[in-house]
């Protein structure tokens, strides 16, 4: 009877999962408390944006938490086929391309801003930029400080997270530990050192278009910085568990192929936003 039940086929049918409506409902009340919390709003006089976005930011942590885990079980009990496997390559490209255009929209708005300071058809930008970009008043970052070392640490963790993926394919599980802390611990140094960039930031957030873009586009880097070390660091677990092989690695992969994304576009925010955007201003003003 066992065998007459058992699966003849290479597909995998998910288990219903409550992870997908648990973690939309987390991410609502999270961005919620995040909006509530940057525009001072208060409910009964009481300020409650921050214990709401936390208490989403609890919920997004514990649907991670348990996610990962159940995944990790089916590719640890045979579901993950080859042909799931596939799958999920498709899923995963998608989903880096779903990234892509993320950022694409956050470049195109602040090149859309840098680029017509003066537009006669848009009079208010003059009043805003002061023709300039940066605009008036706002002293950028010199992209040859803090900024060059974010992007030095960020090219050396690409090349440990490839070393530590060359080291699995080896079979040299004690490289690819290596491989692996030494990534973790050049993300959350990245991370430190955008948090005390941010804290010596000569504007804020509000007050003009420049700080307004500047703040989304490389903060939300900085959120997928975060989320990419968290992701290396459940690879990390997963790997004392003795759970990766040569030929069965693919959350790991996957954490290399983020990892790798999160890199190429950091490269590209430090040419346009920190390197040309500093520069141009200065060069409209003579």
């Amino acid at each position: 009877m066992a065998e007459a039940h058992g699966k003849h086929h290479d597909y995998h049918l998910v288990n219903p999962s409550p992870w997908p409506l648990v973690g939309s409902m987390s991410g609502f009340v999270m961005t919620s408390g995040a909006v509530l919390w940057m525009k001072s709003l208060t409910i009964a006089n009481l300020a409650v944006g921050p214990y709401v976005f936390f208490a989403g930011l609890i919920g997004i942590l514990y649907t991670m938490l348990s996610w990962w885990r159940d995944v990790a079980h089916e590719a640890n009990t045979g579901d993950h086929t080859r042909v799931v496997q596939l799958s999920h390559r498709y899923g995963m490209i998608m989903f880096i391309a779903s990234e892509v255009m993320f950022f694409v929209a956050w470049f195109w708005a602040y090149f859309e801003a840098a680029l017509y300071t003066s537009d006669p058809i848009q009079a208010s930008r003059v009043e805003f930029t002061g023709g300039l970009w940066p605009p008036k008043g706002v002293e950028a970052f010199d992209p040859w400080h803090l900024p060059l070392l974010n992007t030095l640490i960020l090219l050396t963790s690409g090349t440990t997270i490839t070393w530590a993926h060359h080291a699995l394919l080896n079979n040299d599980r004690k490289g690819m530990k290596y491989g692996l802390w030494l990534t973790i611990a050049l993300g959350v140094l990245f991370s430190f050192v955008q948090a005390y960039e941010y804290g010596h930031a000569h504007f804020g957030f509000s007050g003009s278009i420049y700080s307004a873009t500047f703040f989304m586009a490389t903060g939300f880097h900085g959120a997928h910085v975060i989320i990419g070390t968290i992701f290396l660091a459940v690879c990390l677990y997963r790997l004392y568990l003795g759970q990766f092989t040569a030929k069965q690695h693919l959350g790991f992969e996957f954490a290399a192929w983020y990892w790798h994304f999160v890199d190429v576009v950091w490269l590209f925010l430090f040419a346009a936003i920190y390197v040309w955007g500093s520069g141009v201003g200065h060069a409209a003003a003579h």
